[in-house]
């Protein structure tokens, strides 16, 4: 497979169906965009059905092939039902991006088992279900590529995201024992697990769920670390390594140091993620002494 200049080569791509989950904003939405400009057909999926047209229009605007469904991955049945359908109407299925995804995050006591069984659901059975309807498929043709979007939380401890790291372990050990299976029968599997990418979901945690002090301020928190990875340049990385047919796609390189990190020197990890969690609260409770100053400075000095 071609590639030129380190971009991702259109002979990889082009002519190929692929499917799109979450693909309505955020890594989804640069997905699209890429797999469209190497001249993939692209079916843009979407729980947001208005988001997802929206980023098909724009596809079809700049020359490419997209269109739009909206769907809820949480419904099998409705999953099944689209791939079904897509590889019946393009004459197969070369590409299946599980990317669909939800944030939780806070302290594991102050989570309900809402906040579990809602990224359990998407995060995690989402998956499931676009490979439980694809890989079938993949295996009457006799090719196919699934893309599981998991995180680096996936492979490093995450605290403060227990529940969405779980989930994202399991979609890695799905993607890692699938690929094993599917491999001598001509089916490709890979992981991508992203350092923290600057998309809609940082403003969007906890969304529908009772709201922790984590997850209220992920976006600053997060902003602290420095500039964040751009959607864009992660979707080169993925479709990269899609065409090199690599297990884990870890991007960007900053990721892929703290994966070493954690994979080679696990206790000298573990203990700066210790050292961090603790800096971390620390520093919640200066801002919430600085925050609750004021007003107790306020109501001594208040004239009687």
């Amino acid at each position: 497979m071609a590639v030129t200049n380190g971009r991702p080569g259109q002979d990889a791509f082009a002519g190929q169906a692929a499917i799109v989950t979450g693909g309505g904003s955020g890594i989804g939405a640069a997905l699209v965009s890429a797999l469209a400009a190497c001249g993939a057909s692209v079916v843009v999926v979407d729980i947001d059905e208005a988001g997802a047209a929206s980023v098909a229009e724009k596809v079809r605007s700049a020359g490419g092939n997209a269109s739009a469904a909206g769907l809820d991955v949480r419904d099998a049945a409705a999953v099944a039902d689209l791939v079904s359908q897509v590889a019946g109407e393009r004459g197969g299925l070369g590409l299946m991006f599980n990317n669909a995804g939800i944030a939780v995050g806070g302290l594991v006591e102050e989570l309900t088992l809402d906040h579990w069984n809602r990224v359990i659901d998407v995060n995690l059975r989402g998956v499931v279900h676009g490979v439980h309807a694809a890989y079938p498929v993949m295996l009457r043709q006799g090719y196919g590529h699934i893309v599981n979007t998991a995180s680096l939380a996936g492979l490093v401890p995450g605290p403060g995201l227990a529940p969405y790291a779980a989930a994202k372990h399991a979609v890695v050990g799905l993607s890692l024992s699938l690929r094993a299976e599917g491999a001598r029968r001509g089916i490709r599997v890979s992981a991508v697990c992203p350092g923290f990418v600057d998309t809609p979901l940082l403003g969007k945690v906890n969304e529908g769920l009772p709201q922790t002090e984590i997850g209220a301020n992920a976006a600053a928190g997060v902003a602290r670390l420095g500039k964040l990875y751009q959607a864009d340049l992660l979707a080169q990385d993925v479709l990269r390594g899609v065409e090199r047919n690599r297990a884990l796609i870890i991007a960007p390189r900053s990721a892929r140091v703290a994966w070493r990190m954690a994979r080679y020197a696990p206790g000298f990890a573990m203990r700066g993620i210790i050292a961090g969690v603790r800096r971390a609260e620390a520093e919640r409770a200066a801002e919430r002494s600085a925050r609750e100053r004021p007003v107790a400075t306020g109501q001594a000095t208040r004239p009687d």
